[in-house]
């Protein structure tokens, strides 16, 4: 559901700055550091939009990207943590228990 509302307010942002590009199509000066061109304002709005969405998709992909490293570092440790705990109980499991009279006399000796 969340998906379905983030693609519904991305068309109606999407449609709000087409709408207003369309509206501005006059020339207006560019100054770049190595000079200035004329560009209609609506390729200025156009270009800005897209870059600020690829500046946004590349930060979030950055993000999945060390999401689903430490996820596989966590996965990882708990593999490791089983397997320590599953050696753990078949250790338990084939060590005897002691006899009942040790333990017993075990408590003896306190007397």
């Amino acid at each position: 559901m969340k998906q379905q509302w983030t693609l519904i307010f991305g068309l109606l942002f999407a449609l709000v700055i087409a709408v207003f590009s369309v509206v501005n199509v006059e020339s207006v000066p560019v100054d770049y550091v190595f000079g200035s061109a004329f560009f209609p304002l609506i390729v200025v709005i156009l270009g800005s939009a897209l870059a600020g969405g690829f500046v946004v998709g590349l930060f979030g992909t950055i993000r999945i990207v060390r999401q689903n490293r430490r996820i596989r570092a966590l996965e990882r440790e708990l593999q490791t943590a089983k397997d320590a705990a599953g050696a753990l109980a078949v250790q338990q499991a084939s060590d005897p228990p002691p006899p009942p009279e040790a333990v017993a006399s075990a408590g003896d000796d306190t007397k």
